[in-house]
């Protein structure tokens, strides 16, 4: 069995934002060689998501309403763990996103469904980010 591991870097250049990140995560497998097996890609920050939904404008807007309905940034007062810091928000937002996900590979290509796609989720961004990959497989 192969083993592959990489760590991919963002700048992220605003408090909150989704990148699709799986044109990069194919890349990933290209450069494995692996042709069978499976690939895990997760956030290595505990303010930000790794998850797989559809690549669409409005879509992500929902997100973020929702996401900011259940856990507003302001006031940084109401949470506890703003004290040093002001990302409590940040941390429950990644709580109901998910850390990672987990794809099956077959034949060299992420076995997706219809219209999925693999997202990076930054909730507490303005800094470099990373996300790791590790496929396994022959």
């Amino acid at each position: 069995m192969k083993s592959y591991r990489k760590e991919l870097w963002f700048e992220i250049k605003q408090r909150r934002e989704f990148i699709n990140i799986t044109p990069t995560i194919e890349a990933c497998l290209r450069e494995s060689g692996i042709k069978e097996g499976l690939l895990l890609c997760n956030a290595m920050h505990i303010t930000s998501s790794v998850f797989i939904n559809d690549d669409e404008s409005g879509l992500h807007k929902d997100f973020e309403n929702f996401l900011e309905k259940l856990a507003p940034e302001k006031p940084y007062d109401q949470y506890y763990h703003n004290g040093y810091e002001d990302n409590a928000d940040a941390h429950l937002k990644r709580s109901i996103m998910g850390r990672e996900v987990v794809v099956a590979i077959t034949d060299g290509k992420l076995d997706f469904g219809p219209w999925e796609q693999i997202f990076y989720g930054e909730f507490d961004g303005k800094r470099k980010k990373r996300v790791l990959v590790k496929i396994i497989g022959e």
